[in-house]
């Protein structure tokens, strides 16, 4: 039986968050939107709140009979509490998922994948009083969705492998102490081909190259990764070279079993976002239009309002599911691309209504209706575009049934 419940605990957790967002990220975050970025001194105040609430994961030791939960390491309900979480960032600000301290989008792949030694070694890179960085290095120019298609190229070379290849629009590229970089020995070997190596900032052949502008997110830092013959340890291949034995495809599962964790994370930021405006432009109709009053559009505006309550609320319920799953065992594939694919959907609609509807101050640059009209954009298309979504529902809606030539269903 599905079951909601928020513990205690929870709710404690999304209190405090949601107390952090308003009274400490949203009075900056117009200020960072427009600068690309929050100030120093800010990243270090939020160590306190990124070491102890991490939605990136961390190597902590997965408790017996607890469901698995890469994001987590393995601990039971964390998936559930980890999009409670994401819709507060995503309502105060969703930059905020990225730019946290911690090991964030390398997290979970690393605690999910990782040998015991790389989870020891590379999970204490980040912990201490100052704010460190990782990150997951997977899209190429030319290859955002399509993650069979990489085209970075690794060889192996004694007790090295050598990386040859350009990664683009990774989040805290320029920053992170570590990189989870993906790369195939071959592509014509397609997803067994791949391999996965935990790239720290010094080594010899990798470097940064530029930062994108961007439209919206703009807070968070998205950087182009350049390897040149990159000597890589052998020890640094994650999972150590077993786990690729004999044409396994780990590398590509890893790249999976990240997106069941991430999606339901992309689709509730964006419900957060979502709430965020419907807030404002609720507010902007209650000080503008007497709604009370029996005229015809005051009554559509009540109905669209109405309708838009709806479609938020079942865009959250679509993430806590999968997220419900997630925690409980389940695979997750269709729900979490589900999920992914209608939050940023409500996103969107509920953005461009509240900057419809509040007109030319709704599109006053430096309103937060203006900056979440931008930022809702990227939801749509990072972690796989919604036409990506729906080839993944779809497959895993038909995964049993085949076509014969001749048409003849095939079980």
């Amino acid at each position: 039986m599905i079951d909601f419940t928020l513990t205690p605990q929870m709710k404690m957790a999304r209190d405090m968050l949601h107390a952090v967002m308003d009274k400490k990220v949203r009075p900056l975050c117009l200020k960072a939107d427009q600068e690309a970025g929050y100030p120093d001194s800010f990243y270090k105040e939020l160590m306190p709140l990124a070491q102890g609430f991490s939605l990136g994961g961390g190597g902590g030791a997965k408790k017996e009979g607890a469901a698995a939960d890469p994001m987590a390491g393995g601990m039971k309900g964390m998936s559930l509490l980890a999009v409670v979480a994401g819709e507060e960032l995503g309502w105060g600000d969703p930059s905020m998922a990225l730019v946290m301290p911690g090991p964030g989008t390398g997290g979970p792949a690393l605690a999910a994948r990782g040998t015991p030694e790389q989870k020891e070694k590379y999970f204490a890179q980040l912990k201490g009083p100052q704010p460190h960085w990782a990150a997951y290095g997977l899209t190429e120019p030319g290859t955002g969705s399509d993650a069979a298609a990489i085209r970075t190229r690794c060889r192996k070379d004694g007790d090295h492998y050598v990386i040859n290849g350009t990664k683009c629009y990774i989040s805290n590229g320029a920053r992170a102490e570590w990189t989870l970089v993906f790369a195939t020995i071959d592509p014509a070997l397609g997803h067994a081909g791949h391999r996965v190596f935990i790239v720290e900032k010094d080594t010899p052949g990798f470097k940064v190259g530029k930062l994108e502008d961007k439209l919206g997110f703009r807070a968070t830092e998205t950087a182009e990764l350049v390897f040149e013959e990159c000597r890589v340890p052998v020890d640094n291949l994650l999972g150590g070279e077993a786990a690729y034995d004999q044409g396994a495809k780990a590398g590509f599962k890893t790249a999976m079993e990240f997106f069941d964790t991430s999606r339901p994370l992309v689709g509730i930021m964006a419900v957060g976002i979502a709430r965020a405006a419907y807030e404002e432009v609720v507010q902007f109709a209650h000080d503008n239009y007497l709604l009370s009053r029996p005229i015809p559009r005051y009554q559509a505006i009540k109905d669209r309002l109405a309708e838009l309550q709806r479609k938020i609320d079942a865009a959250r319920l679509l993430c806590w599911k999968a997220a419900w799953m997630a925690d409980n065992g389940i695979r997750n594939t269709k729900e979490a691309s589900m999920a992914k694919l209608y939050g940023p959907q409500v996103g969107m609609e509920v953005t461009s209504y509240a900057v419809q509807l509040m007109g030319a101050h709704g599109t006053l640059k430096g309103s937060l209706s203006e900056k979440l009209f931008r930022d809702v954009k990227v939801f749509d298309i990072f972690e796989g575009t919604h036409q990506i979504q729906q080839m993944v529902v779809a497959r895993n809606l038909f995964e049993r049934v085949q076509l014969s030539t001749s048409g003849e269903v095939l079980n």
